[in-house]
């Protein structure tokens, strides 16, 4: 619930700033960080599937904020670039998104910030070794007293 929030939060400033959806300025911040990179590599870096990171390009291309071309490596995959409007519209973003995180920062001390962030990433990457060791189950399977969400 918090990462939502957190993410909705973002997504007022960045739409009220630079008319930007959640998906278009998660796909422009992966695009102005790798340089060039294809949709499927920017859904993977996002979590986003495929059709969400295709619609959000296909704005940002139709705004003039990203271009995208073929990849020299396979004919049929498409690389993304940031246009000069994209960079600027990027560049922009920069100082709000660091602005934003220091407001929410503030709601916590400098050492439980560095903890939390900690925390975060040791939590990430037990998440992604989960990810790598797990079996298909069958959908009728259920474990027992989980039938509840936990909270967030």
């Amino acid at each position: 619930m918090t990462a939502s929030r957190t993410s909705r939060l973002f997504a007022r400033r960045y739409e009220a700033a630079f008319g930007l959806s959640i998906a278009e300025w998660r796909v422009l911040a992966v695009v102005g960080r790798f340089g060039t990179i294809t949709p499927s590599a920017v859904a993977e870096r996002t979590d986003m599937d495929k059709v969400k990171v295709s619609r959000a390009t296909a704005s940002l291309v139709a705004a003039n904020l990203l271009e995208q071309g073929p990849a020299p490596h396979d004919g049929r995959a498409r690389l993304l670039r940031l246009t000069r409007k994209g960079r600027a519209v990027h560049d922009g973003i920069i100082p709000l998104a660091m602005s934003l995180e220091a407001q929410i920062a503030a709601g916590l001390t400098e050492q439980e910030w560095a903890m939390l962030r900690t925390c975060l990433r040791r939590l990430q990457d037990h998440i992604r070794t989960l990810e790598s060791n797990e079996l298909p189950q069958s959908p009728q399977r259920r474990v027992p007293g989980m039938g509840r969400a936990p909270d967030a």
